[in-house]
């Protein structure tokens, strides 16, 4: 039960990056710059993600799927390529699915930010979910704080497929039960 806790406390640490924002600027001589996005959808299969904090150590593959602009899911797949824990997220909210447990918990980045330092923003997760963090698309270490908690998160990232197709539908939660966001970051 309390691995099951801490592969969790993982997809909800992959919510709480903080990291710089970066853009992707073309100019055309006469104009004034415009951006363009690079991609439109993103596909990152079997990144390498693991937990540390207070010297456990907690490690899974998962999957990356982004929209850009729009929604981004991240699968985490412990047990051979079975998804267990699922991260939907807009611009507006995320919903943390825990398959395992039959349960969801739902929160806006304004509740959740009131909770963890750094804050977190979609533009933020976005970046790393497309693997467009400043620090490269090779390798991501974050750190977060809730509380008296500390994690540290590092991402391997495989290479990222660009402008194919992904599957970003939103998991139907009618059958789960719906549990508050704050019960998993104590």
């Amino acid at each position: 039960m309390k691995k099951n806790k801490y592969i969790f406390l993982l997809i909800a640490v992959l919510l709480l990056a903080g990291c710089g924002t970066k853009k992707k600027v073309s100019q055309t001589t006469g104009t004034l710059p415009v951006a363009e996005p690079a991609w439109h959808t993103c596909l990152i299969q079997n990144a390498h993600v693991t937990l540390l904090r207070d010297g456990d150590r907690y490690s899974s593959p998962a999957t990356m799927q982004t929209v850009r602009d729009s929604m981004l899911v991240i699968s985490v797949m412990p047990l051979l390529g079975m998804e267990m824990l699922r991260l939907e997220a807009t611009p507006e909210q995320m919903t943390a699915i825990d398959k395992m447990h039959g349960q969801y918990a739902v929160t806006t980045y304004e509740a959740l930010n009131s909770k963890i330092t750094p804050a977190l923003t979609w533009q933020i997760l976005q970046q790393i979910t497309s693997a467009e963090l400043p620090t490269g698309d090779q390798k991501a270490r974050l750190l977060y704080s809730f509380g008296d908690e500390t994690v540290e998160i590092i991402i391997d990232y495989t290479p990222r497929q660009l402008d194919v197709p992904v599957r970003v539908t939103q998991q139907r939660v009618d059958r789960l039960k719906k549990i508050d966001i704050n019960r998993w970051l104590k």
